[in-house]
């Protein structure tokens, strides 16, 4: 695991609802905790057979809770039933960047088909729709980070 890797993980805490990861693997052991003061890497102890590099503590402020979110424009209701993601990680709607979104807004989706892809951990979680109707809206951006049980999608049942 590199560094960037653990920046990206120190960040998806710090942005989410999630208040402590621990990762435990043959090679490395690391835990991210999260306070109301900062969150932080707390330890980082790679495996013994690997020369040992300088443990890496990263500190990311949380977002400014207290202050008040900038006004967004008033979105016409959209009716239909939520596909929402099961998972915390980042939303793709295609299998890779030059591949074609697996649905797009006005398409038909049965239950059981794959309509994007949630990767947490570097795990790459193929999510299936649970209603058969067609895409109203994709409420989420492309690569966008997710959190669990964030509607990724609304769907008008038919």
């Amino acid at each position: 695991m590199d560094l960037k890797e653990i920046q990206s993980l120190v960040k998806l805490v710090s942005s989410s609802k999630v208040d402590h990861l621990e990762i435990d693997n043959k090679d490395f052991s690391i835990k991210i905790k999260k306070n109301s003061a900062k969150t932080e890497v707390v330890s980082m102890a790679p495996a013994p057979v690997q020369p040992a590099p300088a443990p890496v503590v990263t500190s990311v402020p949380p977002a400014n809770t207290q202050e008040s979110a900038p006004a967004k424009p008033v979105e016409e209701a959209v009716k239909g039933e939520e596909i929402k993601s099961p998972m915390i990680g980042t939303f793709y709607r295609s299998s890779a960047p030059d591949k074609p979104s697996f649905v797009e807004v006005g398409d038909e989706v049965r239950v059981g088909q794959t309509i994007c892809i949630v990767e947490a951990m570097k795990l790459f979680n193929e999510i299936e729709s649970e209603v058969a109707g067609r895409i109203v809206k994709v409420c989420v951006d492309d690569a966008s980070p997710v959190e669990y049980d964030q509607p990724l999608f609304i769907v008008e049942p038919i």
